[in-house]
């Protein structure tokens, strides 16, 4: 029962006051454990004017176990799988590096800051980790044609 308690408190901090560039709702209302989250793409990033879906899933055993986090938007970005999956890879939601301290807003700025900045070292998908780092124009190019494509 706490961990309803400690989500609702979250989701409802979250709706209230959200951080910059980012709302939340119930992806359905009689489930607390599945949220629908809106990402403004960052301003001065490729992914500036898109706007991301993110499909966030708090595990019944939260906050003890990190939620999970795929975008059903797709996005040209080295930290997330460039699949029908859209699994994002943040060190913070690895089991061995989660604490249940951790609140969702702080998860949710992150993966927000991770739009502005990727981190190829710590990639799923290894060859736009390599244009990334070895050609930052082209990067920028395909992932501004992807928002334009699919983020809106």
């Amino acid at each position: 029962m706490g961990s309803q308690k400690r989500i609702a408190k979250e989701l409802s901090e979250l709706v209230e006051s959200p951080p910059p560039g980012i709302k939340v709702e119930l992806a359905d209302e009689s489930d607390i454990y599945k949220w629908k989250v809106y990402m403004e793409g960052p301003e001065g990033s490729p992914y500036q004017g898109g706007t991301f879906l993110i499909n966030l899933t708090l595990p019944s055993a939260y906050p003890f176990k990190p939620p999970t986090i795929s975008f059903g938007t797709k996005i040209y970005h080295p930290n997330v799988t460039n699949d029908d999956k859209g699994s994002m890879c943040l060190g913070m939601l690895k089991s061995d590096e989660w604490k249940p301290s951790s609140r969702i807003s702080s998860v949710l700025e992150f993966a927000r800051q991770l739009l502005s900045e990727p981190m190829p070292d710590d990639a799923v998908e290894g060859r736009i980790a390599e244009q990334y780092k070895n050609d930052r124009s082209k990067f920028n190019e395909i992932a501004a044609e992807w928002t334009k494509q699919y983020a809106h």
